[in-house]
């Protein structure tokens, strides 16, 4: 398998050399240069692994001779050996054709968890195949950092510095990152929004001399390797509803900022799993449901929300599904992102705006409706939910068709953001690793926005 730039201007590179180089060097996203196609049959054979297992068999498809299949079964074994729970991602059923599908068992308690343990190993074994120095740079809303910091934390040969926007993540989340006190961790808390940060990462990973000079590697979703590795609890949702007896179509509800997720699902479904429905859910930074429903990608005012994580106006994913929309015509994606860098704004009508609403169904969900959601749920369930799988719930509520199962992607304990859940006034039991938390001092570094800030601390870091 080898890996191609949205842009078209990176020659194939095979998937190692796509770990590593992130962000691709045109500035474009990489993918794959065919999706796999899987039939019934490989299906039928994967309904009975166990998560780590599918794992391996998911991302050997993509490996190509880069990974022997052995290391990549020892690499999932690992990193999900971490996971508090027997089946790393469990289908819970709240009743007849309503599931959760609870991605929170791992470290941190967040979905991040399930790609970076994996691709923090990932690095590890790379890094001591090929004696690369890997410099881990990446931004975060609030789960990716805490994620993958306890992913490399430690690790030798390897040094992560992760941008988060200075209080606007949750204080759980902000400890979660702060308190580590390896010195292979730097945190810089940046003045300004996630969409700053991911600004920022953007153009320094842009910046190929930079980029090549520091050794800079991506944890964020630019990087292929997080969005394989989050297929894989689709499959293993769809093979857990079926052997719990459910027979009618699946469908998935996804809480969306970053458009990774939702991604990763759009991928799993053109790999051959039969979904019936992506439903994407925003809060009320609703440019991705915008898009889906109007055809207009523009961002609008920023709205802090009781869903942090998913305060985002610019997805970074969303050039992949343009490529693949546009039928994996890069010249034509060059030319939709050199538009939106001039106009700040992309419009799609017509035969294409007909695929998107093919591909998605799309909901923006209200701050009060979220915290609704949060009190229906615990009052008709005795089930919490974080303000994020709220976003799902409520999504996947407005939009439920009849005769289809509909699976909302949980995507972090409720412990995560207790300030959302102190406002309907509903108890909750803080996990012990989370309250030890608030006991530990912090460390991390208050920056401005901007590019010259950051590269100082960086030079700083890695030198």
């Amino acid at each position: 398998m080898k890996y191609m730039s949205t842009r078209g201007q990176v020659p194939p590179i095979g998937f190692t050399e796509a770990v590593l180089m992130g962000l691709a060097d045109d500035g474009g996203l990489l993918v794959p240069e065919h999706i796999p196609q899987l039939d019934g049959a490989i299906l039928k054979q994967w309904q009975n692994l166990s998560y780590p297992e599918l794992a391996a068999e998911v991302f050997s498809l993509f490996t190509g001779d880069d990974i022997p299949r052995e290391d990549l079964k020892q690499l999932a074994e690992n990193s999900y050996a971490t996971f508090r729970h027997e089946d790393v991602t469990p289908v819970r059923k709240l009743d007849d054709r309503r599931y959760v599908l609870e991605l929170f068992h791992g470290p941190t308690f967040a979905f991040k968890d399930v790609a970076l343990q994996f691709l923090g190993n990932l690095y590890s074994y790379i890094s001591q195949k090929t004696n690369s120095i890997i410099h881990i740079l990446g931004a975060t809303s609030g789960d990716t950092g805490a994620s993958a910091i306890e992913g490399v934390r430690g690790k030798a040969g390897i040094r992560i510095c992760i941008l988060h926007p200075h209080q606007r993540v949750s204080k759980v989340q902000e400890l979660q990152m702060t308190t580590v006190d390896d010195e292979n961790v730097l945190n810089l808390a940046v003045k300004g929004t996630f969409d700053d940060c991911q600004r920022i990462i953007k153009e320094l990973f842009a910046d190929v001399p930079f980029k090549q000079q520091y050794h800079l590697r991506a944890i964020n979703s630019i990087n292929i390797a997080r969005v394989l590795a989050q297929t894989v609890y689709y499959f293993y949702a769809y093979f857990q509803l079926r052997k719990q007896g459910e027979e009618a179509p699946v469908s998935f509800s996804v809480p969306t900022g970053n458009f990774g997720d939702i991604f990763a699902g759009y991928l799993a479904k053109r790999m051959g799993l039969p979904v019936q429905r992506l439903i994407l859910a925003t809060n009320e930074n609703n440019i991705l449901a915008r898009f889906v429903n109007e055809g207009v990608y523009e961002p609008g005012s920023f709205r802090e929300t009781y869903s942090p994580s998913m305060d985002i106006q610019v997805a970074s994913n969303f050039e992949r599904y343009l490529f693949y929309l546009y039928g994996e015509d890069s010249r034509q994606t060059a030319e939709w992102m050199e538009q939106f860098k001039r106009e700040g704004r992309i419009a799609v009508a017509g035969e294409k705006l007909d695929q998107v609403q093919r591909d998605f169904a799309a909901y923006s969900v209200g701050n009060e409706e979220c915290l609704d959601a949060i009190s229906a749920y615990h009052a008709q369930y005795a089930y919490l939910l974080d303000p994020h799988t709220a976003c799902g719930a409520a999504a996947a509520d407005k939009l439920a068709q009849d005769g289809e199962a509909a699976v909302v992607l949980s995507t972090a304990h409720p412990a995560k953001f207790n300030e959302a859940i102190e406002r309907r006034g509903l108890p909750q039991t803080f996990p012990d690793p989370i309250q030890a938390l608030f006991d530990k001092p912090q460390r991390q570094t208050v920056v401005d926005s901007t590019n010259e800030e950051v590269k100082k601390q960086l030079v700083s870091f890695f030198q």
